[in-house]
């Protein structure tokens, strides 16, 4: 899993992240962004080249470990 962050307050609307990321990120409306903070890890590099394509640099994109209990049930 990959968890998404976005400083909505640094956030301009520039949509390059939904164009980028459609799966992701939505504009709603002309300025306000929608987005799912918990996305696959199969979607990493198109989360990279969203964050990197910000021109704000609101979004953050970070790996999201399994939890011990999850693993060791998975066996």
């Amino acid at each position: 899993m990959v968890r998404v962050a976005v400083d909505l307050n640094r956030c301009q609307g520039y949509a390059q992240c939904a164009f980028l990321a459609p799966e992701i990120f939505v504009m709603h409306g002309e300025e306000a962004l929608l987005y799912d903070p918990e996305a696959d890890e199969e979607q990493r590099e198109k989360l990279a080249q969203a964050a990197a394509a910000c021109p704000v640099r609101a979004i953050l994109v970070d790996a999201v470990d399994e939890p011990a209990e999850a693993v060791a049930g998975a066996r």
